[in-house]
């Protein structure tokens, strides 16, 4: 991964998180891995557990950032997700998964939350 590339990740992550947390989202954890993987945030909405895969693209449409999140990458969330619940007891929680898109253009940022984007993969 390029230079370029991290820091226009990091960006994103950073505007999707205050996002969030301005739309009433309790952040518990960023960037949480394990052997299956990463998970770019776990927070909550109210009483129900949120994963969030945050998508970051420049001079890109957002549908292209949202379509990024394949069916490939949604088994790999889902395993995560479910390692993690399993590790800290909270298999009988709501949960659902969240992906954010991120477009940076030109001094422009355009930020998208689509609420329960995909179901449990397996």
């Amino acid at each position: 991964m390029t230079k370029e590339r991290i820091i226009l990740g990091k960006i994103g992550e950073d505007l999707a998180r205050q996002r969030l947390k301005d739309l009433g989202y309790r952040i518990i954890k960023a960037n949480y891995t394990c052997a299956l993987g990463e998970i770019d945030l776990i927070a909550r909405d109210g009483d129900v557990l949120v994963f969030v895969e945050i998508k970051t693209r420049k001079k890109q449409s957002l549908s292209l950032a949202k379509e990024a999140v394949t069916k490939r990458k949604q088994v790999k969330l889902s395993k995560v997700a479910l390692a993690y619940m399993k590790y800290n007891n909270l298999l009988g929680s709501k949960a659902r998964f969240d992906v954010v898109a991120v477009g940076v253009s030109e001094g422009k940022k355009e930020i998208e939350i689509v609420k329960d984007a995909f179901e449990l993969a397996y």
